[in-house]
């Protein structure tokens, strides 16, 4: 029987330190290297746009990040968004960790199966409190909270309204400005 090699975070970075996966769009999930989904048009625009309209309206609560490396126990992936604790300068040396994140949000298109699953557990596990999944064939995102015993315990949909963050709770989040399909400029 063959087993397959895990990697841990370590492994990983010494690996882009030395070139072994230079030029190539992977994260490192649970120990495997995986190769991350091209980003189409829709999905750009839509990462975009919630990143620009997130900067306006968090301003200097929290850092806003958009496809950036954070480190997690065994996995590195690359959310399509990451809000997390201000200033950037807690970043100059390490990625954001769990303890940095406030909440994570990704764009689903080719990936919603992966997001649902794979992401939203080891997102859960790794203690972030609140994770954001856009949906673009639905024009909706869920919204998943109330973590316990490494799962989210509370799953809300919106397709428009308003939304407000468990961390900035008096921020109030057009759910249209999120998920890129409202007219109005910010």
């Amino acid at each position: 029987m063959t087993s397959l090699t895990k990697w841990t975070v370590e492994d990983y970075h010494r690996m882009i330190d030395v070139g072994i996966i230079k030029n190539r769009k992977v994260e490192l999930i649970n120990g495997e290297i995986i190769n991350m989904s091209p980003e189409g048009p829709v999905h750009r625009f839509i990462n975009h746009r919630a990143v620009k309209y997130l900067r306006h309206i968090l301003g200097n609560l929290a850092e806003v990040m958009e496809a950036h490396p954070i480190t997690l126990i065994n996995s590195e992936p690359e959310p399509d968004i990451t809000i997390v604790r201000y200033p950037d300068t807690l970043y100059l040396d390490r990625h954001p960790s769990g303890k940095d994140i406030y909440w994570i949000i990704e764009i689903a298109d080719s990936t919603l199966q992966k997001d649902l699953g794979t992401k939203k557990t080891l997102y859960a596990s790794s203690g972030i409190e609140e994770y954001w999944v856009i949906d673009i064939a639905k024009k909706n995102f869920k919204v998943f909270r109330n973590l316990m015993n490494n799962e989210y315990q509370i799953e809300q949909n919106y397709q428009d309204g308003v939304v407000f963050s468990l961390a900035f709770p008096s921020v109030e989040i057009s759910v249209k400005k999120i998920i890129g399909f409202d007219e109005r400029d910010i």
